[in-house]
């Protein structure tokens, strides 16, 4: 199998997956709140659609990735509307994947990250600027970095994460539920404790699909930052173990592209848009098993939203059409 079918294979299973999550999960909220049990698995079928178009415009037509080069507006589409930090995902990518086809002073590439990262903070949005920096250190490393430079940065996130989590009291209190579960279990520590009950209830095989007792409104946001734990509850150990080996697959695939690309920049870009997936199943997938705090990172492909999935979908279909190039 070609590089190119398995991105496409990869994101299509991982797409129809989280329908069918999206499905069992969130009946019981749609029920509640809407009076259709399908209503959220109906909006997302219609942001899988527009994904699927944002997909082939960026994956089918010959070269359009390549041409884009670091143009940051190719991605507003008239009435549909975003969340700027998803899109920003992508066109921060675009726009690094761009600068540093050529030698870049360290603090010009700081700078860019510094303002960026800073935007998203305010609005607060910590998981995000995770996300994005942990994207742009990926491009720079892999493009030009020194090693000095990428231990700088790190030193410099963990600093300024500390001192976010240090001024932010709601971003204190997950951080000490992140140290210590079993405390303010009614409050900072209620997600995490439903969300290790789901997974531990799942066992090797689950409890079957649809049949998840967590969903009954004991495990918040079931259908976003938490569904990762229904997986686990209804599709057991293998199920959450092959949705891991999916996204470790599709890491794989999107790295061996961006190695034999014909062109750095093409390079740098299939980097930042693998970083991107991987990154960010990785901080849901630890958030639901109390390995890292709960960040509001929604699990690429699976959790409900439509700006991140058709985000993604866009960038699959430019990593798709890179495996061409």
């Amino acid at each position: 199998m070609t590089l190119r079918q398995l991105v496409l294979l990869l994101t299509v299973c991982l797409v129809l997956f989280g329908l069918i999550m999206i499905g069992s999960s969130s009946v019981v909220d749609a029920s509640r709140d809407f009076g259709d049990k399908w209503y959220y698995l109906k909006l997302q079928s219609f942001w899988v659609f527009l994904g699927l178009i944002g997909f082939f415009i960026a994956g089918l037509i010959p070269h359009f990735g390549i041409k884009l080069l670091g143009a940051r507006r190719w991605l507003n589409l008239g009435l549909v509307s975003f969340q700027p930090s998803e899109v920003t995902k992508l066109t921060f990518a675009l726009y690094l994947s761009a600068l540093l086809t050529k030698p870049v002073k360290f603090l010009h590439f700081l700078a860019s990250l510094g303002l960026v990262g800073g935007l998203i903070v305010l609005e607060p949005d910590l998981g995000t600027t995770l996300i994005v920096g942990g994207m742009a250190m990926a491009i720079f490393f892999t493009s030009q970095g020194k090693l000095k430079h990428l231990l700088f940065l790190l030193a410099l996130s963990a600093l300024s994460i500390g001192l976010l989590i240090f001024i932010s009291p709601y971003r204190l209190a997950r951080f000490r539920t992140f140290l210590n579960y079993s405390h303010d279990p009614l409050g900072s520590s209620y997600q995490v404790r439903q969300a290790l009950l789901a997974v531990g209830s799942g066992g090797l095989t689950g409890v079957g699909l649809g049949q998840s007792r967590q969903k009954y409104q004991f495990l918040p946001e079931v259908t976003t930052d938490s569904i990762f734990a229904i997986v686990a509850e209804e599709l057991g150990l293998f199920g959450a173990a092959s949705v891991i080996l999916a996204f470790l697959l599709l890491t794989m695939t999107g790295l061996n592209i961006a190695k034999s690309a014909a062109h750095k920049f093409s390079s740098n870009l299939a980097v930042g848009i693998t970083s991107v997936v991987s990154l960010q199943a990785l901080i849901n997938i630890s958030s639901n098993i109390a390995l890292l705090p709960f960040t509001g990172i929604p699990l690429p492909f699976i959790s409900y939203g439509g700006t991140s999935l058709v985000v993604l979908m866009i960038g699959m279909g430019i990593l798709f059409n890179i495996a061409n190039a």
